[in-house]
């Protein structure tokens, strides 16, 4: 625990260093604190929170700048938060245009690159996982049939299914119209657990018909690698406090390329409530050490289907990080779902 005169003098130092990236010193604390104390009390309470790992000090200069640990102290406990205005809103959902899921999600990628001046990134639905919309089917010849996927994100999958007899349209329409009844909202690989016992009510044939519908859609999809939409990793290479170490540029952009580390840290943040801020080593990807990584779950249909991030230097403005991930997550999830 830190006293209020400590909590104010962190949090004085890690805005003013976000802002300046310069290491603050005793007397630009005591300006911009507010505080009625001299330098030399100030300069105590650093030597303090520097025990505690929360500061640290440079070796070229007296002044200090907070450490992972003090980014996670003001993110937690002293972080304020603005909202965006509505008309600022108004112009993001207009630049987020559903005609397209696919550009949808470069749309998204890019606007969070370019209103933070650093890498946006957008994890593209999981297609095991998403739910399903409408399923139909539709006959092309005497053993042939089209199974059409529509996903909750108005993306579709075809599969052609061969099967060991003819059916009727009117019997393909009446078996599409069960599913999408019975299990839309769902995930392919949960309905084809449910089918076996649930299909009774149909005839046998029809029965083995979307018992080899489900499967060859969920084959289909698993086989569809998770993926993501990367925007503005350039950005990073203007970065004071990355560009000056290119051995971590290149390993920070190793991580990009390989996209497994990025992947499996964007599926944790799936889990998250809202907004979730990885600092530095915090994010267990040591290439990321020297980043902050602010992500947010999107939703389709009142399911999360992916996450999107800002990904950026631990002394990133995180007061307005943070409404942006978590506003344009919103908008991505309402323009999907449209």
């Amino acid at each position: 625990m830190i006293n209020d005169r400590a909590q104010i003098l962190l949090k004085t130092l890690v805005e003013r260093y976000i802002s300046d990236g310069q290491p603050v010193g005793s007397r630009a604390l005591q300006q911009f604190s507010g505080l009625e104390v001299s330098p030399a009390t100030i300069r105590n309470v650093m030597a303090d929170l520097e025990a505690m790992g929360l500061v640290a000090s440079p070796h070229t200069s007296a002044g200090r700048i907070p450490t992972a640990l003090g980014y996670r102290r003001f993110i937690d406990t002293m972080m304020v938060v603005q909202p965006l205005d509505l008309e600022r809103i108004q112009r993001l959902e207009h630049q987020l245009q559903p005609d397209n899921p696919s550009r949808l999600l470069a749309q998204a990628s890019h606007l969070l690159s370019e209103l933070t001046h650093f890498a946006g990134v957008v994890a593209t639905p999981s297609r095991r996982a998403a739910s399903v919309r409408q399923i139909e089917f539709l006959r092309l010849s005497e053993r042939r049939v089209l199974l059409i996927i529509v996903m909750p994100d108005g993306d579709v999958e075809n599969r052609v299914l061969l099967t060991t007899r003819d059916y009727s349209q009117s019997q393909l329409t009446e078996a599409g119209n069960f599913l999408s009844q019975h299990y839309a909202g769902q995930a392919l690989h949960d309905i084809r657990q449910r089918i076996q016992l649930e299909l009774g009510q149909l005839q046998h044939d029809m029965s083995e018909l979307m018992t080899a519908a489900i499967s060859a859609g969920d084959e289909a999809l698993a086989g569809k690698g998770e993926d993501y939409v990367l925007s503005g990793e350039r950005n990073l290479l203007h970065v004071n406090d990355l560009s000056g170490d290119m051995s971590r540029l290149r390993k920070l952009f190793t991580v990009f390329e390989r996209k497994t580390e990025l992947l499996q840290l964007l599926d944790a943040s799936r889990q998250a409530q809202g907004v979730h801020i990885f600092v530095g080593h915090e994010s267990g990807v040591s290439s990321l050490d020297e980043c902050s990584i602010v992500s947010a779950p999107y939703a389709a249909c009142g399911q999360i289907v992916g996450t999107l991030a800002v990904i950026g230097p631990k002394r990133m403005d995180y007061q307005k990080v943070v409404p942006i991930v978590d506003i344009t997550a919103r908008l991505l999830g309402n323009a999907l779902s449209a």
